[in-house]
């Protein structure tokens, strides 16, 4: 254990009431808690730990068992443990993890013995807000056992910085009175670490002049998008920085102030917010991905965003398409010329609106060139060092070893530790320490050019063209609308797709048949494109395929067989039984009307300087690798134990855990590597996510200095609620005229409450606004509010997809079964904005996909459905008060019952499901004359439908309310039933 971390305990324990912790990102909360926890005595009494996340949680766990197993720890409760087995485990006076909805349900129903509780620990604090269910149980727990503590920890301190002083209101609601912070700048923090820092080798990678131009043209992109979004006047200017939109709290931000408003705003303000965080993930992705996921990721956003997306028609934009492009291939033709079309000095994007069943006027009128298709597949810089950076590092270990010096520790394997940002990194990396950069750079081309032709042999679906296409935003420039004839692809002209597609399927063709003909050099086919093809090949890679196709020969699905027709693809026998793989999971070679494939296969020629006989001549000895992926938040340090650490995506998190790790063995020699790309965002957004921390600090600490938290005898701070019952209170005693001023004894109104609402904040709510909530489990609706009253909530959210699954008809059918007053009620958020839509966009006609047509349908349906809109929790516990007044407080047995099957049968005036025959309801209310206000009394007044079709014209009329409806009925039951001769 660091010394700070005994600082931090030492001040938690000398406070009996507990307190707030907040600490630096990555300063090891898992083993602050896991050394509290070891000091934990069962005779104190049990310990319950909420609000933990499975990787804090497994973390915890694995500092717990090591070096010595706590014997005072349980497992955590669950909801499949019994209420026996639960309240054993209360009673054993161990260490327990549980879920705040297990633990409030025993709280409010006494299964749990409070006086039991030694404390309670809430880890993720900053998630906490005072209508969470955490602040729910910490009321109870104050008021039934105050000796018991409240210890809060969160290690996110930017989190607090939401909102209007949200570490005091946490305070307030948790009932806690001091607050402790644990900068990394702390004194205590800083000696310990600084003491034996790790020896650190920074490394600028300097990025490819392609990367430099995407980067360049994302951040323009980006600062036009802020710009165009200060133009609406709603949004704090000081926010819409660059260097906050890097990080993804930017999209929080945004939508914080917005939320409230955005049913007011426009299509083109609401599509920035969404375009803001697409660029910056490809700004991540561009220091993340290689090059081919690269393109393959614009092009699918290309694809997805084009007719909608602000970003796509900016002035810059066009660039991060063509440089993406061209770290990946390049096209020409063998005379030098252009491609018609791929101009890139054309500023204007068109739209791409044709139909993609027609053909024709598909082909640009060109002259009968060849199109050349040029690998360039570019490897990413970093590659290259990390292989260096670990050569080095296997050669300095051997000339350690050469001279008898103990270089590894008893302890350390000799792995290198290398830290990426995700799995699909580590994955890639590791495929490049094995077999090389060339062959992970063609498995990558030739899946990019296998999806092409898969996507060319999906069925194409007929879509009508629409009358009149309209852009809805462009910045610095002007939207052209294309007319009806544009490329068929959306991110390449014709003879460049059909040139991929020809590489494609040529590969495919080779992964069938297998059969590659063995020879130093191809045959040379046709003279003058052969002269052509033999002038290109001096400028291409050893790993470049050159695919030469004439256009006058290409057709859209399929280019067809020509003598003319050359080409000439570069592969490795790997590469082919990767492709043969590919080809057994995809589903084998797409062929023409003949059967046979869509290329003619002129010439193959077998790659021999393969990518591993070149990695294995000129490659250096490495030692192991093991890559640890950042956003599993595994803290693999302690369980490697290595001396040398390659941090390949920085992370401020990690570099923390390094610096505990070095202070907690200090005699250990480490060195760390850190990769970083000279002039880039990666190492802005680490430079600013360090200050954004100490900027956060620096505000936390100003608002402790001017914290005002009250105080009552006691020592505990006052809850949400105290100060509306001393209002409450006084304005009773202001009443002298009825009895003296004596307060009145109000009944205490009772809200049943089904298990699974507890997972929202209304329960809380509810018990604030004094209400007594019972939990129970109700298979008809939601809140029981009284003996006629069913209330079925729903969150904006959940009210849509019930829509679209249809589970709420049936629970709108259930409860008007039961019940007589069935309500829906429609919750909105507080912070957002209580609208589904602008008036402007609601339309005239009933349409399936629209919101207010599906309310509209159901009310329709349901005529004593009640349909009640709440502008947030506490607006919807006003509604539930006014709605109990002059009600009967409901039965809790009895709404236990409704609508649970039961075996005893048919049960006279119970309100089982087995006392319903639904069939013969739905019968009844569908026979003429028979309404919505008369079914019931009919159903009141006979037994069976057999008894109704017996019963007189008089006694009908009685029933049903008058002697029209009943004629009615009677001429439908008498008429006779027509007979054929």
């Amino acid at each position: 254990m660091v010394e700070f971390h005994e600082q931090i305990i030492s001040d938690l324990i000398e406070d009996p009431n507990g307190g707030l912790v907040i600490l630096s990102s990555g300063l090891c909360l898992h083993k602050l808690i896991s050394s509290l926890l070891q000091l934990h005595s069962p005779s104190q009494g049990s310990l319950l730990i909420l609000s933990s996340s499975p990787p804090l949680k497994s973390s915890i766990l694995r500092s717990l068992q090591n070096p010595n197993p706590n014997p005072n720890f349980h497992s955590e409760i669950t909801s499949d443990l019994s209420a026996t087995q639960r309240l054993s485990l209360y009673t054993s006076g161990g260490v327990l993890f549980i879920t705040a909805r297990i633990l409030i349900v025993d709280l409010l129903t006494s299964r749990l013995p409070t006086t039991s509780l030694s404390g309670l620990l809430i880890l993720n604090s900053h998630s906490l807000t005072e209508t969470s269910t955490e602040a729910f149980i910490a009321r109870l727990l104050r008021t039934l056992n105050p000796k018991a503590y409240i210890r809060a920890f969160s290690d996110k301190p930017v989190s607090f910085l939401s909102g209007f002083a949200k570490a005091e209101r946490l305070l307030k609601c948790l009932y806690l009175r001091k607050l402790h912070l644990w900068p990394r700048f702390q004194v205590y923090v800083s000696q310990e670490l600084e003491k034996n820092p790790p020896e650190v080798v920074d490394i600028r990678v300097p990025m490819t002049a392609m990367m430099k131009g995407i980067q360049t043209a994302i951040i323009e992109v980006m600062d036009a998008c802020l710009k165009e979004m200060r133009k609406t006047n709603k949004v704090d200017v000081e926010d819409l920085t660059v260097e906050k939109g890097l990080f993804k709290s930017f999209d929080e931000i945004v939508r914080r102030q917005l939320d409230p408003i955005w049913h007011t705003l426009g299509k083109k303000t609401k599509q920035l917010v969404s375009d803001l965080r697409t660029l910056r993930k490809l700004l991540d992705y561009l220091i993340r991905y290689d090059a081919v996921s690269y393109l393959k990721y614009l092009e699918t956003l290309r694809v997805s965003e084009s007719f909608r997306s602000v970003w796509i028609f900016a002035e810059s934009s066009h660039k991060i398409f063509e440089y993406a492009k061209k770290r990946v291939y390049q096209v020409g033709r063998v005379d030098g010329g252009k491609l018609d079309g791929q101009n890139k000095n054309v500023m204007i994007k068109k739209r791409k609106l044709k139909d993609k069943n027609k053909k024709e006027d598909s082909l640009p009128t060109t002259t009968n060139g060849q199109v050349v298709l040029q690998e360039v597949l570019e490897e990413a810089p970093k590659w290259k060092v990390l292989h260096e950076v670990l050569e080095e590092i296997e050669e300095e270990r051997q000339k350690q070893a050469s001279l008898g010096e103990q270089f590894l520790d008893e302890d350390d394997s000799g792995i290198v530790l290398v830290a990426c940002k995700d799995e699909r990194s580590c994955m890639q990396l590791e495929d490049f320490i094995a077999n090389g950069p060339k062959k992970v750079m063609q498995d990558e081309w030739e899946k990019y050019l296998l999806s092409k032709v898969e996507l060319q042999a999906l069925p194409k679906r007929k879509k009508n063209k629409p009358k009149d296409p309209k852009g809805f935003g462009v910045l610095d420039g002007v939207v052209h609308i294309a007319p009806a004839q544009t490329t068929e692809h959306s991110s390449a002209s014709k003879p460049e797709h059909d040139a991929l597609l020809a590489a494609a399927k040529e590969i495919r063709k080779l992964a069938k048949k297998g059969d590659l003909e063995d020879g130093p050099q191809p045959q040379v086919v046709g003279g003058e494109h052969g002269k052509g093809r033999r002038k290109w090949k001096l400028q291409k890679t050893a790993a470049s395929a050159d695919i030469f196709l004439k256009e006058d020969d290409v057709n859209e699905n399929m280019v067809t067989k020509s003598d003319e027709s050359i080409v000439s693809v570069s592969v490795s026998e790997n590469e082919i039984q990767k492709t043969e793989i590919e080809q057994a999971v995809n589903g084998g070679l797409h062929k023409d009307a003949h059967g046979s494939s869509s290329i003619n296969r002129a010439v193959l020629r077998k790659h021999n300087e393969g990518v591993e006989s070149t990695l294995m001549e000129n490659a250096k000895p490495v030692p192991p690798v093991h890559f640890y992926a950042l956003e599993s938040d595994q803290h693999i340090l302690d369980l490697m134990n290595p001396t040398v650490v390659i941090v390949y995506h920085a992370d401020m998190t990690f570099v923390r855990e390094i610096e505990i790790y070095k202070a907690e063995n200090p005699s250990k020699k480490l060195k760390v590597y850190f990769l970083f790309y000279e002039d880039s965002t990666e190492v802005q957004k680490f430079e600013a996510s360090i200050r954004r921390e100490n900027g956060a600090f620096e505000t936390l600490i100003r608002q402790k200095s001017l914290m005002m938290l009250p105080v009552d005898q006691d020592g505990h701070g006052l809850g949400l609620n105290s100060s509306v019952e001393l209002q409450a209170t006084s304005s009773q005693n202001l009443v002298t005229r009825k009895a003296g001023g004596r307060k009145e004894t109000e009944k205490e109104m009772q809200v049943i409450v089904d298990m699974r609402e507890f997972m929202s904040s209304l329960p809380n709510v509810l018990h604030q606004k004094g209400m007594r909530v019972i939990p129970v489990t109700l298979e008809v609706g939601d809140y029981i509010l009284s003996p006629s009253i069913c209330v079925e909530r729903k969150s904006i959210q959940d009210l849509f997809l019930s829509f679209t699954s249809g589970r709420l008809y049936h629970q709108v059918e259930t409860m008007s079964r039961y019940y007589r007053i069935p309500v829906l009620l429609i919750e909105f958020s507080q912070e957002k904005s209580f609208s589904f839509q602008s008036a402007s966009e609601i339309g005239d006609d009933v349409t399936p996909n629209s919101i207010i047509s599906k309310l509209s349908l159901l009310a329709l349906h349901f005529p004593r459905l009640r349909i009640i809109w709440s502008r947030s929790l506490h607006a919807t516990a006003e509604i539930f008060a006014s709605l109990k007044s002059n009600q009967d407080e409901p039965d809790e047995a009895k709404a236990i019952r409704v609508g649970v099957p039961s075996e005893e049968g048919v049960v006279e005036n119970d309100v089982r499901a087995e006392n319903y025959n639904t069939s013969a309801v739905e019968f009844l209310r569908r026979l003429p004359g028979v309404t919505d206000s008369n079914y019931r009394a009919l159903m009141d007044g006979c037994n069976s439908l057999a008894e109704l079709a017996l019963l007189p014209i008089e006694r009908l009329a009685e029933l049903m309310g008058g002697q029209k409806t009943a004629r009615t009925l009677r001429d439908f039951l008498d008429a006779k039933y027509p007979t054929v001769l």
